[in-house]
């Protein structure tokens, strides 16, 4: 007695020689299309063949443009250039009246450490302080303070 088996998705592969046989007779198929192709596809390689210098020519000037745009507009492009050149010449303009202001105060530090007179000027003007016999005249507030400028408290 002989017991067959059916096993469902299991397919026997076909042996080399089978393949190349089943190769060797869809060949002049395949021929037959790439002929097809090529004669459909060769007049538009001739039209390109006859114009590569002006396809050549218009690639040229599209990447040089591409390349313009980015050369100007890209992230360190001449725009941004020119930006963070104002921005550096203010700081530079900054750190020059920064130093001009420090040797001011440095000048004056020297001066309130050894000069008696700018030491009896700033007791006088911020300490209020006077010499023996002086005396302060400080002028009367008025008694009707002045109108405020935009009238805004008059109703």
């Amino acid at each position: 007695m002989e017991v067959r088996v059916k096993v469902a998705g299991i397919r026997r592969s076909p042996s080399p020689q089978d393949r190349l046989r089943a190769m060797a007779e869809k060949a002049p198929q395949a021929e037959a299309l790439a002929a097809s192709w090529v004669e459909s596809l060769r007049p538009l390689a001739v039209r390109v063949y006859a114009l590569r210098r002006r396809i050549a020519t218009i690639t040229v000037m599209v990447l040089a443009c591409l390349l313009f745009v980015h050369v100007m507009f890209g992230a360190n492009g001449m725009i941004v250039y020119k930006q963070k050149r104002m921005e550096y010449e203010s700081l530079q303009r900054r750190i020059v009246q920064e130093k001009k202001e420090n040797e001011l105060y440095a000048q004056r530090i020297r001066g309130l450490k050894t000069d008696e007179k700018s030491i009896e000027k700033e007791a006088r003007e911020q300490l209020r302080y006077l010499r023996p016999g002086e005396y302060v005249y400080v002028p009367a507030t008025a008694a009707n303070p002045a109108p405020p400028a935009n009238h805004s408290a008059k109703k």
